[in-house]
């Protein structure tokens, strides 16, 4: 790794200088704040920010990068990383990175600056490779998906089989003609391809025309969904590759009109029990992720030996509720609004 000598060097400058730039001390000039800064992406310098070492039991703290707090599976992860974290007497720094990709990196690193110890991240794009200067001196571990284009530890579910076991579940009440509706993230792909496997078991044919890997909010889906139900074997049940998509899902089958349609989702929400029917799902177990992800990061940093990185498929489950009635019986109830909740399609 490059040090700041090394940078001071490059650009000509003392250190004294280079730790000006990296504060943003106003009284250095622009050409030399150039220069630095040249001397830093050329060399993928990173400032080493923290303060005391982890290792010495003083303060320290580690980070968390989610995309959303409210959400349910990643808010358990989140929960299982402070406890463990607070036993230890460590401070853990949250940030939410949204479900765009283009703003992960800026939030990231803005957690990285900050003098953490090391960082659990749950990815949302596809390219992580910014992160490799970061990787040499700071300890990460990868959440629920696994980072693109850098080599980490991760853990995550099994996607595959967890898409395999809906799509089983739909065959198994007598759905021949079943579509797939989720995004086009690391977790997306693989669970359509769990779906597709399923239907080659059941010698069904993998019909593109009930696909859809790409946004799942309500806009999107309702224009996709009716295009599907106007083909000529339309859906009789839909395998929801995640709780956004499905409570979304939900929705627009409301709007429709259709109480006709099977449905399972990977992914618990917090009402999916209570709604008629209930809806079937493959559960995550977001609290085990984050006590697994969070006790790889403490031994990365309780023993910081070079070690080879390593990947983790943690077990989903499928939890087998009221939403996957026979082709053709109704299914949904007539609507009624269920105060406070996004998902008001049933009652």
């Amino acid at each position: 790794m490059a040090t700041m000598r090394d940078v001071a060097q490059r650009a000509g400058v003392s250190a004294k200088t280079v730790s000006r730039v990296i504060n943003n001390d106003r009284y250095v000039s622009a050409d030399v704040r150039e220069r630095v800064g040249r001397a830093i992406d050329e060399l993928q310098y990173v400032p080493n920010l923290l303060a005391v070492t982890f290792r010495a039991g003083r303060d320290a703290a580690i980070g968390v990068a989610v995309p959303g707090v409210a959400d349910p599976f990643f808010a358990s992860i989140i929960g299982a990383v402070e406890r463990e974290a607070s036993r230890r007497g460590v401070a853990v720094i949250v940030t939410a990175v949204g479900w765009e990709p283009s703003h992960e990196q800026r939030s990231v690193e803005a957690v990285l600056k900050r003098q953490v110890a090391g960082m659990i991240i749950c990815p949302v794009g596809h390219d992580m490779s910014y992160l490799r200067p970061w990787q040499a001196r700071t300890p990460l571990v990868f959440a629920d998906r696994e980072p693109g284009r850098l080599t980490a530890d991760s853990v995550v579910q099994d996607d595959v089989g967890g898409g395999q076991e809906a799509t089983r579940h739909l065959i198994s009440h007598g759905h021949r003609s079943i579509a797939f509706m989720g995004d086009d993230s690391w977790t997306g792909v693989r669970r359509h391809k769990g779906w597709q496997q399923a239907l080659d078991e059941a010698a069904l044919p993998r019909r593109r025309d009930l696909a859809h890997l790409g946004e799942v909010d309500i806009a999107t889906l309702t224009p996709t969904l009716q295009q599907m139900l106007q083909t000529p074997d339309p859906p009789t049940a839909v395998f929801s590759s995640n709780a956004r998509c499905t409570i979304a899902l939900l929705t627009v089958l409301q709007a429709l009109g259709r109480t006709d349609i099977g449905l399972v989702g990977f992914g618990d929400f917090p009402t999916a029990a209570a709604l008629t029917p209930a809806v079937t799902v493959i559960h995550q177990d977001g609290d085990a992720m984050g006590r697994f992800a969070v006790d790889r990061l403490f031994t990365r940093l309780d023993q910081p030996v070079r070690r080879l990185r390593r990947r983790t498929v943690l077990p989903v489950s499928l939890v087998p509720r009221s939403s996957c009635a026979l082709p053709g019986e109704r299914v949904y109830a007539p609507h009624r609004d269920v105060a406070g909740e996004s998902c008001s399609a049933v009652s």
